[in-house]
C-alpha cells in the first residue's frame, strides 16, 4: 500500500537492528540498509526526548552529502528514561543487572526518537512509551541477563522476550516504540513526504 506510493523513493535505513529491519520489512517497504559507525555520544545538559533526537540526528550526518535527489534516510535512537537519568545500552552483566533492578517495581519511559532527512528537507519526531515491571527478584533477573544476554537492548531488556512477558504488569503508548521502532510514525511520516512532494 506505502510501498506503491513511494516506488520512486528510494528508502535507506540505517540501522543495524534486526528487530528494526524486520519492521520495515512488515510494513511492506522496499528499502537498503546503508550503516556507518558513529560514537553515540551527546551533551550532558540534554534530558529526556532532547538526547534519543540528538542521536537520531548524529545518525544522519555521515550520510547528508551523498544523498540524492529521491533519497529518504531514516535513523533512530531509543533511550529508557528513569529516575531523570537516560539508561543506554549495558557494559556487562553487573550493569545490566543493576539497570533492570532499578526498574523493577516502577514506571520508566521508553523514548525512540526518528529522524527522516533527504536532499532538502530534515524532519525529527519521538514517542514516548510508559512501562512499569513488577517487583522482579534477583534470580529472575539473573536469569534473563544469563540467556538473553541484553547488552545490545538500551534500559537492559527486550520488552519481547521472556522479561517482558513475566515482568511487564502495564504500557501506555506503543508497543512497538518500546522494541525500537514508532512504526506508526514511520507510516505516517512517509505517508506525509509523499503527498507532500
Amino acid at each position: 500500500m506505502l510501498n506503491e506510493k513511494i516506488k520512486d523513493y528510494h528508502i535507506i535505513l540505517a540501522s543495524g537492528s534486526p528487530r528494526r529491519q524486520e519492521f520495515f520489512k512488515t510494513l511492506g517497504l522496499d528499502f537498503e540498509i546503508r550503516l556507518k559507525p558513529i560514537a553515540e555520544e551527546y551533551p550532558t545538559r540534554l534530558r529526556h526526548f532532547e538526547i534519543s533526537d540528538y542521536l537520531a540526528q548524529l545518525k544522519a550526518l555521515p550520510f547528508k552529502n551523498e544523498l540524492k535527489e529521491k533519497d529518504i534516510l531514516i535513523t533512530s535512537d531509543t533511550i529508557v528514561w528513569h529516575n531523570n537519568k537516560a539508561l543506554g545500552k549495558p557494559r556487562n552483566e553487573t550493569e545490566a543487572f543493576q539497570m533492570i533492578k532499578s526498574l523493577s517495581n516502577t514506571t520508566h519511559e521508553v523514548i525512540t526518537s526518528v529522524c527522516f532527512t533527504t536532499k532538502t528537507f530534515e524532519k525529527t519526531l519521538n514517542a514516548v512509551t510508559k512501562v512499569t515491571f513488577k517487583d522482579l527478584s534477583d534470580d529472575e533477573v539473573l536469569y534473563y541477563i544469563t540467556i538473553f544476554k541484553p547488552f545490545d537492548k538500551a534500559g537492559a531488556y527486550g520488552i519481547q522476550e521472556w522479561i517482558g512477558l513475566i515482568g511487564v504488569t502495564k504500557i501506555e503508548g506503543s508497543y512497538f516504540n518500546v522494541m525500537g521502532l514508532p512504526t506508526h510514525i514511520v507510516y505516517q511520516t512517509l505517508n506525509n513526504i509523499v503527498n507532500v512532494n
